[in-house]
């Protein structure tokens, strides 16, 4: 027998696992130091620093994760247009 309430518990089990995901890479930092610069990134793309020369550069950090945001809404766009998660899963 088709139970409803099973697929809303197994959509809540997967956006929970999803959120979960999200915090770990949102704590997660890459530092990378290359030509004199050097940027710390989280997992999920957000840039927490930019140093040039030494010196703190936020107006490019902010730039970048402007440019980052609008990348990932362009793909999240695309995504629903696909169907989702679902429209990949199955």
């Amino acid at each position: 027998m088709f139970n409803p309430f099973k697929q809303i518990g197994d959509i809540k089990k997967m956006r929970d696992q999803a959120m979960q995901i999200q915090r770990e890479l949102a704590a997660e930092k890459i530092n990378i130091s290359k030509n004199g610069v050097n940027i710390t990134i989280t997992g999920d793309q957000k840039i927490e620093s930019i140093q040039t020369n030494g010196k703190s550069d936020n107006d490019v950090r902010e730039a970048v994760n402007e440019a980052i945001k609008k990348s990932q809404e362009a793909s999240a766009k695309k995504l629903q247009q696909m169907g989702g998660l679902g429209g990949l899963l199955g």
